[in-house]
């Protein structure tokens, strides 16, 4: 399988995040990146296509903010990473801000995603990550894998959050339904609800989501995720939340996957976005569930059985260590001889 990447995207290392009530060293790190190229293997080198397909999905004052929030961090007087504190309950218009710390709160969704000097240069180059996988589908491969990073599924239209910025997958999607792959179907895998790729496409019709996720009651995103949220108007029954408890383990999880992927066939997509996050394990330290190495190639495996092509976009996964060897199984679960 097609891996791609840009070397641009080690350049996001912020020192810290707010976690828990403490700072605490951020757990995104450029580690996690090299770790997966250690085991999978160098890949290849994003193709740069522009803006125009981030702006497809997201608002330009929010791109614009994300290109000049450090700079203007620094021009600030401050130092290190730009992190926002204060952060208003409703937007009901966009208004005009000077002060950096009021752009940070009004584009943001929480406290735990600082903005580096690499940041902007990284999460651009992610997202082109994704497109250049998408090219390798258009012509003709069955799969393909997007090592993005930062990841991007916590991204709204207009709003970062959750160590995300530009939401990867939502652009991948857009493209691909631009380029007559359609109907697309999100399948978000990733320990935590994909709560910008919901909110992004919530009121279209023409993009399946499904999300199985730790239980919102209890773990980030809080919000987002629940089980009775399916949609709004002209996306009224395309999104699909199957939320599951914390400590969840192949059997608990493989049913939750086996109806996630009924229902993206049902709805008769043509090709599958997968949000991979590996924070599924068992001994990822920010997560809950219990999911070992060889299950992420079953997981695979199922994907795979649908017979559609897919194109695979890193999210999370923070037991470093591990992260390649778990990237590399479910990668390999694609690698399914007849």
């Amino acid at each position: 399988m097609r891996l791609f990447y840009h070397p641009a995207q080690m350049g996001h290392a912020p020192e810290r995040e707010l976690h828990n009530g403490d700072w605490v060293p951020f757990a995104e790190s450029p580690d996690r990146l090299a770790q997966i190229l250690a085991v999978c293997g160098g890949g290849e080198e994003a193709r740069d296509h522009g803006m125009a397909p981030l702006e497809a999905v997201h608002d330009p004052d929010y791109l614009a903010f994300l290109r000049a929030a450090h700079d203007e961090w620094l021009a600030a007087g401050r130092q290190g990473d730009a992190i926002g504190y204060g952060f208003p309950i409703v937007r009901r218009r966009k208004l005009q801000f000077e002060r950096i710390d009021a752009k940070l709160g009004a584009w943001s969704m929480d406290a735990a995603t600082p903005i580096a000097a690499g940041t902007w240069d990284a999460a651009y180059w992610s997202a082109q990550a994704a497109l250049s996988a998408l090219d390798a589908i258009a012509a003709g491969d069955r799969h393909a894998f997007a090592l993005c990073r930062p990841p991007g599924h916590h991204a709204g239209a207009d709003y970062m959050g959750g160590y995300c910025f530009i939401n990867n997958v939502a652009v991948a999607a857009r493209a691909a339904s631009a380029m007559g792959l359609g109907p697309v179907a999100i399948l978000d895998v990733d320990y935590h609800h994909g709560n910008g790729t919901q909110d992004i496409f919530y009121e279209d019709g023409e993009v399946f989501f499904a999300s199985i996720h730790a239980d919102p009651v209890t773990d980030y995103p809080f919000y987002w995720g629940h089980a009775d949220e399916q949609g709004e108007g002209s996306g009224e029954g395309t999104t699909l939340n199957l939320p599951l408890p914390r400590g969840t383990d192949w059997h608990g999880y493989q049913g939750a996957l086996d109806q996630a992927l009924e229902a993206i066939v049902g709805w008769g997509a043509r090709l599958i976005v997968v949000s991979f996050g590996a924070d599924t394990f068992e001994d990822d330290p920010i997560s809950s569930f219990a999911l070992q190495t060889k299950d992420f190639s079953r997981m695979a495996r199922r994907i795979h059985a649908t017979g559609l092509p897919a194109l695979i976009v890193m999210e999370g996964g923070y037991a470093v260590s591990a992260l390649g060897n778990n990237v590399a199984a479910f990668l390999g679960g694609f690698d399914v001889r007849p």
